[in-house]
């Protein structure tokens, strides 16, 4: 049996009373300074249009983040596009960076909106399988094995979605090394840095030496600020690929949304204590989690990062499609196959974290019906 993940999460949206660990949007509410601050933008009527490339406010906070939370300097005038969240940024990179024929190394499994943009812009992912062993890093032979001529890019997304895994400082180093040696570009999705766990390091690699001239940096505010519906994210590169990137921008929607950028600066220029505090919450709700599946004899990806767990359900006896289905139907609980994000991983589902803790353990409870459901027909 294999279903479509978009099937499943059709089927969790007729029942109202569905718990939902699919979507990866922050069930934390968005902090009360960044609120008001979008409040007052309104008030004073600081809604009109700006720069495609976005407000030179938030450009300004923006590099000032980068340079203090990542080691690395940009300039914000040149260096930094604004975008309307970071799947549009993910598309504006591909586009304006993707030639026919060009290969991108993908880690895999996968946030497939990649397959999607890659495949719009021409252009042929070659994937490297991360394992378990390795907590889903990536392995930088395996990267290096797979680089021909026609490669152009390495794409670099730490902490990973949907793996949770997070690709300590050596191998970044690595990464760097095989990059300025292959003279390749390489593309960080950083999303999730902010969430980071156990002794679990998030290294940018443009702030390595002579990486910085070659990185292109993804991120937003969706998940560090609970800001997923506020739609604003960002690119950093060197002005040559941002201008390139503006002109698309300028095509699609001309701008990101005033009053979510003014949020936006707030939120980057006023007090961190929140993000904290948001970590500590899906840290504990991570660490129930692992020791409910370990309760039932689930393996799964060590999550040292991110919003997710990652979990192997192949000891049920049931594919993840099927488990899926069936978790969903008979318990009303959504999780996602790991076929939604790479063929080969039907053994995997993906669940978030992004329910409180109370209800995170009646998933739990409703799981193990299905597991010992299994267990009781095998014996």
């Amino acid at each position: 049996m294999s279903i479509n993940i978009f099937d499943l999460m059709e089927l969790a949206r007729s029942r109202p009373a569905a718990i939902t660990l699919g979507l990866g949007d922050p069930d934390l509410p968005t902090p009360a300074h960044i609120v008001a601050a979008a409040a007052e933008a309104i008030e004073s009527g600081r809604t009109g249009p700006t720069p495609a490339t976005g407000l030179l406010e938030l450009r300004e906070a923006i590099a000032r983040k980068l340079s203090r939370d990542n080691g690395v300097e940009v300039d914000p005038e040149t260096e930094v596009l604004v975008t309307t969240g970071g799947q549009e940024a993910l598309f504006l990179l591909v586009q304006a960076l993707i030639e026919p024929g060009d290969e991108i190394i993908v880690p895999d499994p996968r946030y497939t909106s990649y397959d999607r943009a890659i495949s719009l812009a021409g252009g042929k992912m070659v994937l490297v399988p991360t394992h378990a062993e390795n907590n889903f890093a990536l392995d930088p032979d395996e990267v290096e094995k797979r680089i021909t001529p026609r490669t152009k890019v390495l794409l670099v997304i730490s902490p990973n979605n949907p793996t949770a895994g997070v690709n300590p400082p050596e191998v970044m180093q690595r990464l760097a090394e095989i990059a300025t040696k292959h003279d390749l570009i390489v593309v960080a999705d950083e999303i999730y840095e902010k969430f980071v766990y156990d002794d679990a390091v998030h290294v940018s690699i443009a702030s390595l030496p002579g990486m910085r001239s070659r990185t292109i940096t993804l991120n937003g505010m969706s998940k560090t600020y609970a800001m997923t519906g506020w739609r604003i994210g960002y690119l950093a590169a060197p002005s040559s690929f941002i201008r390139a990137a503006s002109g698309l921008k300028e095509m699609v929607n001309i701008q990101a949304p005033s009053v979510s950028q003014w949020a936006s600066v707030a939120a980057l220029n006023g007090p961190q204590e929140c993000v904290e505090e948001m970590r500590r919450t899906y840290d504990e709700r991570r660490k129930m989690m692992m020791g409910e599946l370990d309760r039932m004899g689930i393996s799964y990806g060590h999550p040292y990062g991110g919003l997710y767990i990652w979990a192997n359900v192949s000891s049920t006896g049931l594919s993840a499609s099927e488990f899926s289905y069936k978790l969903l139907d008979e318990e009303n609980v959504l999780v996602l196959p790991g076929a939604g994000f790479g063929q080969g991983w039907d053994d995997w589902i993906r669940m978030t974290i992004l329910q409180p803790e109370e209800t995170l353990r009646e998933v739990a409870e409703r799981m193990s019906k299905i597991v010992e459901q299994r267990v009781s027909r095998v014996g």
